[in-house]
C-alpha cells in the first residue's frame, strides 16, 4: 500500500511540476486534485497492474487519461454515506469538470478513465 501512495503522490508531484513550467500554475490545484482522484481509483481496481498517467494540453484544456489495463471495470460515481471513507473520488471529478468547463469518462474497454479541463478562468 505504500508503494501505491508513492506512485499517487509522484504522479500529482509531475502534474504540478508540468502545469506551473507551462505557466498554468492556477489550475494545478484542480488538476491535481482529479489526478489524485483518478490514479488512486485506478491503483485501487487494478490490483497491481501498472497504471500510467498521460497529460496533454490542447486547444485551451488539459487532457489527463490514467490507464489501468484492466479490461470491463466501468467506474461510476458513488454514493457515500456521510460515515464513508471512500466512495467520493469520482463525485469530485465530475464536480471539478463541471466547474472548469470540461467532462470526463471511461474507455470503451473500461482501460482508461480520462478527465479534461478548460484552461481559461471561468
Amino acid at each position: 500500500m505504500r508503494i501505491d501512495m508513492l506512485r499517487v503522490a509522484e504522479m500529482r508531484r509531475l502534474t504540478r511540476n508540468l502545469l506551473i513550467k507551462e505557466g498554468l500554475s492556477r489550475f494545478a490545484d484542480d488538476a491535481v486534485l482529479v489526478v489524485s482522484e483518478l490514479v488512486t481509483n485506478a491503483v485501487q481496481h487494478s490490483h497491481g497492474r501498472e497504471v500510467t498517467l498521460a497529460l496533454s494540453l490542447y486547444n485551451g484544456y488539459l487532457r489527463i487519461n490514467v490507464h489501468d489495463g484492466v479490461c470491463g471495470h466501468r467506474p461510476t460515481p458513488g454514493r457515500a454515506c456521510d460515515e464513508d471513507e471512500h466512495g467520493r473520488g469520482l463525485l469530485l471529478v465530475q464536480a471539478i469538470a463541471s466547474a472548469r468547463r470540461g467532462s470526463w469518462g471511461v474507455s470503451d474497454d473500461g482501460t482508461s478513465t480520462w478527465c479534461e479541463l478548460a484552461l481559461a478562468m471561468s
